[in-house]
């Protein structure tokens, strides 16, 4: 009973975060108010209410790997010019950069966030700003773009995500803040400035009422290191970590001007994941400004009066007997009906949009259980869904390579602190068991002895490994993902994937009448060989 009473004091401690002497914290814990104060004082936060920094940097895609290999960062675009200014008053940011157009979403900025099947980026120059609730993008000179509202507070979380505008935010109403103290003894890697042991504290608050971020404070009271979880529909609870160091004089204050942030663990040497991918957005930022803050951007009416994403809508579009496509948002899913079973075509973006076409597929082909899902490729905007189908009791087909990573990191029945899934909710018996895949190599063939679905394996093929797309002979369907999107003129990025696809269908010598992309609406074959052959002429 003592025991029990004792842990109910801890748990009263750490929920009100009462002021107790130092002697009082429970083992292990300390009062954070002391530590808070040293680390304010070392950076002049008080002396900084907005900062702009310039410099060059670097992003990061999120998901978006050439193969699931450990120990390699997310591939990287530069960003030249670029700007930030952070008004921890108004909860503002505004971000411009300059980055070669024509390979990603204009939609994204660095780590999370990118989506495949929305307007690619055009411009050069590239504006992302976030006030309060709301986040836009500007592609050049064009209209703003409403960030939906999922990312846009991932945007807002992440300016608090600095050493100052963590100390502020540990201030707030709700933050209570909590100490720990420990030993730092090694680091792996090129992050490493642990010379000999050192004894820190980190101090974890609750930002934006939900998130919480920990702050490692070193001997010398400097935040060295500053971490949160976010959702990540793929893979749940995901890490985001920044890293800041040479600090330099901002007029009072001090301010860091290198900086690297790992979306992703960092390094992966701890064995608990596949999970590839690290550093998502940093850069050398020479040039700081303290105080030096025009007015924020006020919010468009345009980007006030968007609507939120409806993922659970699909549209549905029969293409012939028994196949339709179940649209509605930037990532397609096909159904294909057999006689007592249905195959579906990829589980794209997250769990609500699957649920949606799950739903969709139980009116189209009543009693009759989604028996197979096939994973076109292992990027996180394409798998985002694939949880929720293993759910409902279907099999995911995939190709070997990416076994591991998916049966590891994505299938799994761990908990989701963050936004908690079907899945971890509710793990159905097939997740720990293991029989909830068919892992091929080149050819897979589902088939109730009247129609046959045809999965190959893509090679060779730049924009990812194990890449799949499946065939129905009868119909002279194709359907693919990332090959050829006909969402949007095709464009030179596209072309190495378009021969390897190409290459594919001659290869199994297929008479293809339509191609069905995730991204876009299905076309003629002819609609593919005319755009293959103007972007080979200009490339």
């Amino acid at each position: 009973m003592a025991r029990k009473l004792w842990f109910g004091v801890i748990g009263s401690v750490l929920v009100l975060g009462v002021g107790l002497p130092a002697q009082q914290y429970p083992p292990g814990y300390v009062d954070p108010a002391p530590i808070l104060a040293a680390a304010s004082k070392e950076i002049g936060e008080a002396n900084l209410r907005c900062v702009t920094f310039s410099g060059t940097g670097y992003s990061g895609p999120v998901g978006q790997t050439f193969e699931n290999a450990p120990n390699i960062d997310w591939q990287r675009s530069e960003m030249a010019n670029y700007t930030r200014t952070i008004n921890w008053e108004t909860g503002t940011s505004k971000e411009t950069f300059d980055r070669k157009p024509g390979g990603n979403p204009a939609a994204w900025k660095y780590g999370t966030g990118w989506v495949d099947g929305t307007p690619v980026q055009k411009e050069v120059h590239q504006t992302h700003i976030v006030n309060g609730q709301y986040a836009w993008h500007i592609d050049g000179n064009g209209a703003p773009v409403a960030v939906p509202p999922e990312l846009a507070e991932i945007y807002q979380l992440d300016i608090w995500l600095t050493p100052h505008g963590f100390l502020k935010a540990a201030r707030k109403p709700g933050a209570n803040p909590r100490a720990v103290w420990r030993w730092e003894q090694l680091e792996k890697g090129r992050d490493g400035n642990v010379v000999a042991p050192e004894k820190v504290h980190v101090v974890g608050i609750t930002v934006l009422g939900k998130y919480r971020v920990d702050a490692t404070i070193n001997s010398q009271n400097v935040i060295t290191r500053i971490k949160t979880t976010v959702n990540e529909p793929a893979l749940g609870d995901f890490n985001i970590e920044h890293e800041s160091t040479n600090f330099i004089a901002a007029g009072n204050a001090k301010w860091p001007i290198a900086w690297h942030s790992h979306h992703g663990w960092d390094d992966n040497w701890q064995f608990a994941s596949e999970t590839t991918g690290h550093n998502g957005y940093g850069g050398k930022f020479p040039m700081v400004q303290a105080n030096a803050c025009d007015d924020p951007v006020p919010v468009p009416e345009s980007v006030k009066q968007a609507p939120a994403p409806n993922y659970g809508r699909v549209d549905v579009e029969k293409l012939a007997n028994g196949v339709y496509l179940l649209g509605g948002g930037p990532a397609n899913s096909y159904m294909v009906e057999f006689r007592d079973f249905v195959a579906v075509f990829e589980a794209p973006t997250n769990e609500e949009r699957s649920l949606g076409v799950i739903e969709a597929v139980a009116k189209l082909a009543p009693n009759k259980p989604i028996r197979y899902v096939i994973v076109s490729h292992p990027h996180f905007d394409h798998i985002g869904g694939l949880r929720t189908y293993n759910h409902i009791g279907a099999t995911a087909v995939l190709h070997y390579i990416n076994l591991k990573f998916l049966n590891r990191d994505v299938l799994t029945y761990k908990a989701r602190t963050v936004k908690p899934d079907i899945v971890s909710l509710w793990p159905p018996t097939e997740v720990a068991e293991g029989y909830n895949y068919e892992a091929i190599q080149e050819r897979y063939v589902i088939t109730d002895d009247t129609r046959s679905l045809h999965v190959y394996y893509v090679q060779p093929l730049q924009h990812v490994t194990g890449m799949l797309m499946a065939w129905l002979p009868n119909e002279r369907i194709a359907f693919e993902a990332d090959l050829f999107d006909t969402h949007e003129a095709p464009r030179p990025a596209q072309l190495p994937a378009m021969r390897s696809f190409m290459n594919q269908v001659q290869r199994m010598k297929l008479n293809v009448g339509t191609v069905a992309p995730v991204h876009g609406k299905p076309v003629p074959w002819s609609t593919f060989t005319d755009a293959l052959g103007t972007v080979a002429k200009t490339n």
